[in-house]
């Protein structure tokens, strides 16, 4: 029998945050989170897919903008000294589209 995955915004914030932390916490490689996520997606059923893309990309976005804030933050700091990084060396998440342009079927 198939494991259900919930695609609820909690359950997504929440798997992805733990994969955050393993890799904060060099419990995990790059290459492990992203085989985790694979993992994770292909047991989500298709027809839950575009309210969980919606979800994930919603929380990658938030925690983008964290991150760009903290560093931002650092940078107003006299006695911390910050390297800067190469956009072109930052993956850039796809845009939400517009909420107008999707539509979800809910199945029962």
């Amino acid at each position: 029998m198939k494991q259900e995955i919930s695609v609820s915004y909690q359950s997504v914030k929440s798997k992805e945050y733990r994969l955050i932390d393993s890799l904060v916490e060099d419990a995990k490689t790059e290459g492990d989170v992203q085989e985790s996520v694979k993992r994770w997606w292909r047991h989500i059923h298709p027809a839950d897919r575009p309210i969980a893309r919606k979800h994930l990309l919603s929380v990658l976005s938030k925690s983008n903008a964290t991150l760009e804030a903290i560093s931002g933050g650092l940078t107003d700091l006299q006695d911390f000294e910050i390297h800067e990084v190469r956009p072109g060396n930052l993956t850039r998440l796809p845009s939400i589209p517009n909420e107008s342009s999707v539509r979800l079927k809910a199945s029962m």
